[in-house]
Order: structure tokens, then sequence, then C-alpha cells
């Protein structure tokens, strides 16, 4: 499904990722893993095509990433749920939700899909008509990635959806994080929160200052002493 090889990306004169190889195989659920500033924003922006390519191969569903406009990526079935959410805090639940299926065929079947979101995040029922900019920064997470489902992609773009959600929340995401998942929908996960984000993922890569630093089995990533180190302060 999505194909990375050797990929680069500068911001500017500054070169921000360097020889990035990653692939994510139809129905997976892959994490990105690392501390601040590592590059993982800079990677899914440049999958979700905000951040132009400077060398290297982005393929999805072995169609050239790299030679398509961005706005065409939604389109070809990808869908970012960005780190900052960008909600239209001054629009309606309901309405954030309908845009989220703008194109052609996520517009056809509409109403079927707002069905499931709704069911996945029954909280956002309850506010439909609520603006926005009024829900707490969980349930504006939540609206965030029913936004995305709402263009049915196939691949699911996630940028640290636990950041700033207090710890019950955040287990509430990531279970219905791996509910989507569980829908067939493959998901690449970027996520500050090592543990939580290898325990639901089958896969792991760890960037560090804009390499792959480890990369294998979530299980083997999160038992290696170099991870529980690093992340967990087990020495």
């Amino acid at each position: 499904m999505l194909n990375i090889q050797n990929l680069q990306v500068a911001h500017g004169l500054a070169i921000a990722l360097w020889d990035i190889s990653l692939h994510v195989q139809p129905g997976e659920l892959i994490c990105v893993v690392g501390p601040n500033a590592a590059g993982k924003t800079t990677l899914i922006n440049a999958i979700a095509g905000l951040n132009p390519v400077q060398a290297g191969i982005m393929q999805f569903n072995e169609v050239d990433l790299c030679q398509l406009e961005p706005h065409l990526f939604c389109e070809m079935g990808v869908a970012l749920v960005p780190e900052s959410r960008r909600l239209f805090v001054d629009m309606s639940v309901l309405e954030n939700l309908e845009i989220g299926s703008f194109i052609p065929r996520a517009k056809a079947i509409r109403a079927q899909t707002l069905e499931m979101v709704l069911e996945l995040f029954p909280i956002l029922k309850t506010k439909i008509h609520q603006l926005s900019g009024t829900l707490s920064g969980g349930q504006q997470q939540m609206l965030a990635i029913g936004r995305a489902l709402m263009a049915k992609p196939q691949l699911l773009l996630l940028d640290e959806p636990s950041l700033g959600l207090a710890p019950s929340i955040m287990h509430d995401m990531f279970e219905a994080i791996q509910t989507v998942n569980q829908e067939g929908i493959s998901i690449l996960l970027v996520e500050q929160n090592v543990t939580m984000a290898l325990e639901i993922a089958s896969r792991g890569y760890v960037l560090e200052e804009g390499r792959i630093a480890l990369e294998g089995k979530a299980s083997d990533l999160l038992n290696s002493p170099e991870i529980q180190k690093a992340y967990l302060g087990i020495e």
C-alpha cells in the first residue's frame, strides 16, 4: 500500500529527514515513535503531501505521490489528522464532519459514514449542533478523527492524537484507533507516547534526529533495552 524508500525532506536548506524507508501493508496499524523534534510531524506531513520531498521514493498503491498535486492525496485515499486538529471552530460538529466528505465518492455515502462515525464517538452525536470550538480537547480530537474518516480513506495518518489528553481520555482514544483499524483502515500513527503506541501497533519505527534508529515488531521494540532505557526510564 504505502512504500517509502530513501526519503529525504528539507526545510529550506536544513535537512529534516534522512534516508527514511518504511512501508504500510493493507490493514496494518504501524507506529512511528520518537522524541520531540525527531522529525515525526515532518514525515507524516510529507506523506500527506504537505511537505515537498527532496529525494527518494514515496508510492501509494503504486502511484508516485512525489509527482502528485497535494490536493489529490485525499482522492487517492490518504487522510491526515494533524497534530493541531485544525477544526473549523466557528462551525458545528456536523458541519465539520460534512466538510470531511467533500470528495465525490465520500459524499455519495455521507449518511452511512456519518452514522459510523457517531457510533464510534457517541459523545459527538449529543453535541452534533454545538460549535466545535466549545468542545473539550478530547472531544475535539474525536471530531478531528471523525472528519478524516468521513473521507473514506484507505490510509489514515494520525499525528500525536494523545497530545494534551487526560490519561482516561487517552485510553479511550487508543481504543477507538484500534476499532478503526479493525474495520479495515490502514493506520500510520505518529506518537510520542511510546508505550501506548507500541501496545496497539503491529510494527514500529523509532525516529531520532531525522533518521530511523530502530524498526521491527512492536512487541520486540517495546521489550528492547534501548527503548526501555531511552523512553520508559527502565535501566
